[in-house]
């Protein structure tokens, strides 16, 4: 008599709806690059052909896409569904979107996403005191000679303030860092929030020369102890900022 299946084996497997197939195969077909960055999907109407699905099961499945960040839809003639570019820009444009609208819907806080990028430009910065070559050192140099040379009024200072933390993070020779500390930065953007008077630029300024330094001589303890004293001042300032 044949032995009976033993009942832990597993042969089920997940059924997926008609809207998951869709968005699964269409999904596997940008990760596998049959369908490559700047590619325009077909139709809805000759996707549900394709798949022999209605229009609404495709169209639900290209909103998932979408949200995804695989795909981007663009409305009008000659609009359509286009694959777009998967890289490290595009984390970073995804976690930076997410973050923006979780703060416009007021389902995260402020501090939450500051304090986050704080603790992230800690281990970035001492990455940045090993890893650094010398076309960073110059970036970081150069940014900061700007900086001490303009004024706090000058409209630079936000875009200058975040080309610095991004340097340094892109330093760090770790890309999915970077990302982070980048998105995380321009959405928290702490220039924004610090009563620019001459003082606070000058002392900004100055603590930005001291972590360049510490990068420069290739010391992250050193490094860490001046990011610490940045961030720490910012916080102090911007808290001051938004408790008048």
């Amino acid at each position: 008599m044949a032995e009976s299946v033993k009942a832990s084996v597993a042969i089920g497997k997940k059924v997926l709806r008609p809207r998951e197939q869709v968005e699964d195969q269409i999904k596997a077909a940008i990760l596998s690059g049959a369908l490559r960055p700047g590619d325009r999907l077909p139709g809805e109407v000759e996707l549900a052909r394709q798949f022999a699905v209605s229009r609404t099961t495709v169209r639900e499945a290209l909103r998932s896409l979408s949200t995804q960040n695989l795909i981007t839809k663009t409305p009008g003639a000659g609009g359509g569904s286009f694959v777009r570019s998967i890289d490290l820009s595009s984390l970073r444009r995804a976690l930076g979107d997410s973050v923006h609208n979780l703060l416009a819907l007021g389902s995260i806080e402020f501090d939450e996403v500051a304090i986050v990028r704080q603790h992230l430009e800690v281990p970035a910065v001492r990455l940045a005191a090993v890893n650094r070559t010398t076309e960073d050192l110059v970036e970081l140099r150069d940014i900061v000679a700007l900086q001490k040379s303009i004024s706090v009024e000058d409209p630079r200072v936000p875009a200058l303030d975040e080309q610095f933390h991004g340097a340094i993070a892109r330093a760090s020779g770790n890309r999915v860092l970077a990302s982070f500390v980048s998105a995380l930065h321009l959405e928290t953007e702490p220039v924004h929030y610090l009563d620019l008077s001459p003082e606070v630029g000058r002392t900004t300024v100055r603590q930005h020369q001291r972590i360049v330094r510490a990068i420069g001589e290739q010391n992250p303890d050193a490094g860490e102890e001046a990011i610490i004293e940045h961030l720490t001042y910012l916080r102090e300032h911007i808290l001051a900022y938004r408790q008048r």
